[in-house]
């Protein structure tokens, strides 16, 4: 069973996104297959998306937080007890 990119690491889903661009270029797929890999790029651009937003907001928070400035947004859940591969 193929993985959804809802749950999918930035890492992954930018790798089979560049994965499907690669197939829709070379212009070998028929064109039901280029439907469903369109469909399945444009979720995993999505997912990509989300998580740098995420990412971003995490870098900003303890930015601002080390830099002793005020922050004005409330810290992104779990930033703290989230695990983050190195």
């Amino acid at each position: 069973m193929a993985v959804k990119p809802a749950s999918m690491p930035f890492e992954k889903a930018l790798e089979r996104l560049e994965t499907i661009v690669e197939q829709l270029e070379s212009g070998t797929v028929p064109l039901a297959g280029a439907v469903k890999l369109f469909e399945e790029g444009i979720a995993l651009r999505k997912r990509c998306l989300y998580l740098l937003k995420e990412a971003e907001k995490r870098v900003r928070f303890l930015s601002e937080s080390a830099a002793g400035t005020p922050v004005e947004e409330d810290a992104p859940p779990g930033w703290e007890t989230e695990h983050v591969d190195d």
